[in-house]
């Protein structure tokens, strides 16, 4: 009986491990664009491209590459081109010197990427 129990124990262990990656796995998704986040300003026009998601839905991805980069659009370039700062909760690092702005956002395991 012990043999038994300690086996199936074993068993479902083994089972969990070999699932439990495969559900952590997180997949990059390219998401669509936000279409002229600034109408009105001297950016109308301009949209917000290339948005992938790692570990967030596209809705989600949308909502932190927008709110992020109005924030970033408000503080002062730095000399460096790297401009990096937080916004609600997610790590943000910015890189200016291409000729499109590119962006990153993290929070833990999550990536969300844009250009602008």
């Amino acid at each position: 009986m012990r043999t038994r129990l300690a086996l199936l124990v074993l068993s479902l262990s083994v089972a969990f491990a070999a699932v439990v990656p495969a559900t952590h796995a997180a997949v990059t998704r390219s998401c669509g664009s936000v279409k002229d986040p600034y109408p009105g300003t001297r950016y109308a026009g301009v949209d917000l491209t290339r948005i992938t998601a790692k570990g967030v839905s596209c809705a989600t991805a949308r909502r932190v590459a927008k709110g992020a980069h109005r924030k970033a659009l408000g503080l002062t370039p730095p000399p460096s081109g790297i401009r990096s700062f937080t916004w609600d909760g997610w790590k943000v690092r910015g890189d200016l010197r291409p000729s499109h702005d590119t962006y990153v956002a993290s929070k833990g395991s999550n990536r969300v990427r844009w250009r602008f």
